[in-house]
C-alpha cells in the first residue's frame, strides 16, 4: 500500500489534521499525525483513533505502523 493512501485515510477520519506517512517497503509505515482532535486524549486513545481510520488494513496491507500523534500545541502550532 502506498503511504499516500494511508495518509488519505487518516486525513479523511481526522479532518484538518496534518498527516505525514513514510514507508520504505509499503508494508511497514511511520505516521506523524498532528490533530486538534487529540486534545485532552491520552496516547492510547490517539492511536486508537488512527487505527480506527485504517480499519482492516492493519494486519493485512499495513503490517506494522509506528505512530507519533500530537496536538498542534505539542508541536508549537504545526508539523515540523
Amino acid at each position: 500500500m502506498h503511504p499516500d493512501k494511508v495518509a488519505a485515510l487518516i486525513s479523511a477520519a481526522l479532518p484538518g489534521a496534518e498527516v505525514l506517512v513514510r514507508s520504505d517497503d509499503q508494508t511497514h509505515f511511520e505516521a506523524r499525525v498532528v490533530a486538534a482532535q487529540f486534545t485532552g486524549k491520552r496516547s492510547i486513545a490517539r492511536h486508537q483513533m488512527i487505527y480506527a481510520a485504517l480499519g482492516a488494513l492493519v494486519g493485512r496491507e499495513i503490517h506494522a505502523l509506528s505512530i507519533e500523534a500530537l496536538t498542534p500545541e505539542e508541536v508549537g502550532g504545526g508539523v515540523r
